[in-house]
């Protein structure tokens, strides 16, 4: 391991806005201490808890802490070499509203009690083409998603106009043409309709598409973000809420894989598309 690494792990280990918790220190009895006590005991505040699952160098979680400091952001990656730059921007900056959680996130309904998170935000996760059970927004995450977040109060829905709330919110933000149409399937396939969506964030004429959110922020761009943009490859969105109640289903559909992602390296199979 280089230098630079175990520095950077040494940082991490320091840093007041980190909790590390890898895959060797999980067992299945292990309560997490902070689950339940995230508002109390780590924010200090009752604001709302939002987390950006696969955070990487965590500058989506940083930003929306700098833009929204009436919400509490938690970064999630199990890569504390990738969070280091975001960890170490919030303890310089002196932002009170940021953490970082390093685990798998496989184990992330472990750290939160119910209606304790109230959105999650899923920026440019590895869209894992061959494997359904990995892809972030798949059945097996979802049910572990729907665990921890909470529904708005019926009062603030009535309020907007829209009648009872249901769910969480998640956003996805992705450059893979498979995984949002992955997720668009998978809600069709139990009866979701998204709160909004675009296949081109960045070309959609209908500026109001993203009103109804209060995070939304086009300046706010992660470093997988600039890259693609940069090959010309247009960047999707989609918001939905996550239902609460009823058994959920894996869409049955084929899906064109991302050539782009190859990077012109000879494909392991010579599948065309996935489910």
């Amino acid at each position: 391991m280089s230098k630079g690494k175990l520095a950077k792990f040494a940082d991490m280990a320091a840093n007041p806005l980190v909790i590390e918790q890898p895959f060797n220190t999980i067992k299945e009895e292990t309560v997490f201490e902070l689950r339940g006590r995230w508002h109390e005991d780590f924010f200090h505040n009752q604001n709302p808890i939002v987390l950006e699952l696969g955070c990487g160098r965590g500058e989506y979680t940083v930003g929306l802490a700098r833009r929204y400091p009436d919400k509490n952001f938690i970064g999630v990656d199990i890569k504390g070499a990738r969070m280091w730059t975001g960890a170490q921007d919030a303890l310089h900056e002196g932002l009170t509203n940021v953490a970082f959680l390093r685990t798998h996130i496989e184990f992330i309904d472990r750290f939160f009690a119910p209606d304790e998170v109230s959105e999650i935000w899923l920026t440019f996760s590895d869209p894992q083409m061959k494997k359904a059970t990995k892809r972030l927004t798949s059945t097996y995450f979802l049910q572990r998603y729907r665990r921890f977040l909470s529904s708005p109060s019926n009062v603030e829905g009535v309020a907007e106009g829209r009648g009872r709330i249901d769910g969480g919110l998640i956003h996805l933000k992705t450059d893979s043409n498979f995984l949002y149409t992955y997720t668009e399937e998978m809600l069709k396939a139990n009866g979701i309709v998204p709160e909004c969506s675009t296949r081109d964030l960045y070309g959609d004429p209908n500026s109001s598409l993203f009103t109804l959110n209060s995070s939304f922020d086009l300046s706010i761009q992660t470093y997988y973000e600039q890259m693609w943009r940069e090959r010309g490859i247009p960047i999707k969105y989609l918001r939905f809420r996550l239902p609460h109640e009823g058994v959920l289903t894996e869409p049955d559909v084929e899906i064109p894989l991302d050539e782009y992602r190859s990077y012109n390296r000879s494909k392991r199979s010579g599948s065309e598309t996935g489910r």
